[in-house]
């Protein structure tokens, strides 16, 4: 599968660009690649699709902010997020007023029927009926989210009837709407002080679908969808974090005489791990020691998400003191490294002893190396506290 270009490049902006600025470069894009100048081009069609998919995320606050954080992993469908990307319908029912705006003021377009209708000559077509979006929680483990994880989830949603192919009708053949000749709109002409005013509105009477179903599907009463239940997929990069959301393109519930499906909205829950704390890409483990491994050094037995490593006890460790393990955390959702295993050393102190333990401590205490004589650096307590807290 090819990689997917930068959305600011595929527009030619930047990432402070306005959102005047983007409509401009979509609109450039859109007139260049536009199927009616370039029919039977299926790069110029391509290219039309991915100024579309770019658009719909940059002219969207929410998305752009997940775009700029995880790139595409935070938005799109591909990579385990739904796959596919734009097509036609997509473009229709999210842009369409854009698209009056761009090709319907004597732009010279004859109009691109073999999508639905509704490209050139006004801003008003045939309705596309859009599904519901689906939102889910998916919990993951560190595990889970260190090496990325495929599941299959069973969702209950509307599905297309099998028993009229998610037309509604008994026959499969909805009729043209009579009211609006199968167009979606109505037009009304009124008389005024400035002379006769022309107006389009969706038709009442088939909603501006354009289509009526009178010999009803007895399965779906006309509606084209049914409740069901359906296995899904999903595929979550390494790296995701909790609380992130992406969205499996057309995986919601299935849209009326056959529309455009909604989305699966896929939300991250990070579930709490036995021995890790996280933040951001690091992980904090604590590990205790003993009083002897810390004054005379030695090595001991540190877990990390791909088995356990053997760390040096320098002589003289003191308690609090944080060792660092080098790309022994968990990867960058965008794959730009890992970040690191951050273990804290804490000497353990018992709380009971023996009269034999108390003896030998006895005569240890009075020993000079025993007796404390920290260093400046060690005194710096509420440098240290200062450092912690900000």
């Amino acid at each position: 599968m090819a990689t997917k270009r930068d959305y600011y490049e595929v527009l030619g902006v930047d990432k402070n660009a306005s959102p005047e600025d983007l409509k401009k470069a979509y609109r450039k894009l859109a007139l260049k690649y536009h199927p009616d100048r370039n029919p039977d081009d299926k790069e110029a069609e391509e290219k039309f699709k991915e100024a579309a998919e770019a658009y719909s995320v940059l002219s969207d606050p929410e998305k752009k902010a997940r775009y700029d954080q995880f790139g595409h992993a935070g938005v799109d469908g591909a990579g385990g997020f739904g796959g596919g990307g734009m097509n036609m319908n997509d473009i229709f029912s999210q842009f369409g007023d854009l698209f009056g705006d761009f090709f319907g003021g004597g732009g010279g377009f004859s109009g691109f029927s073999g999508f639905g209708g509704g490209f050139g000559g006004g801003r008003q077509g045939r309705r596309v009926v859009r599904g519901t979006n689906l939102r889910i929680k998916m919990p993951l483990t560190l595990e889970e989210i260190d090496n990325g994880v495929e599941k299959k989830v069973k969702v209950s949603k509307y599905v297309q009837c099998k028993t009229c192919g998610g037309t509604g009708s008994r026959t499969g053949q909805p009729e043209n709407c009579p009211h609006c000749h199968g167009t979606g709109v109505v037009t009304e002409v009124r008389r005024t002080i400035l002379g006769q005013m022309q107006t389009q509105s969706a038709c009442p009477h088939c909603g501006g679908e354009g289509r009526v179903v009178k010999d009803k599907c007895r399965d779906c009463n006309g509606d084209g969808i049914v409740k069901s239940e359906e296995v899904i997929t999903i595929k979550v990069p390494a790296g995701v974090t909790d609380g992130m959301q992406f969205a499996i393109t057309g995986k919601g519930n299935a849209a009326p005489r056959g529309g455009v499906p909604g989305d699966l909205v896929v939300v991250v829950e990070e579930q709490r791990h036995e021995l890790f704390e996280r933040q951001e890409q690091n992980l904090y483990y604590n590990a205790f020691i003993t009083f002897s491994d810390a004054a005379m050094g030695g090595s001991i037995e540190i877990p990390t998400l791909h088995g356990k490593v053997r760390v040096k006890i320098e002589q003289g460790t003191p308690s609090g003191k944080v060792l660092r393990l080098k790309g022994k955390g968990l990867p960058s959702v965008n794959g730009y490294g890992r970040g690191d295993l951050l273990v804290c050393v804490n000497v353990w102190v018992p709380k009971s002893l023996s009269k034999e333990e108390k003896a030998l401590l006895e005569q240890l205490k009075s020993s000079p190396n025993f007796q404390p004589n920290p260093t400046r650096q060690e005194r710096g307590f509420f440098d240290k506290m200062k450092e912690l807290f900000n």
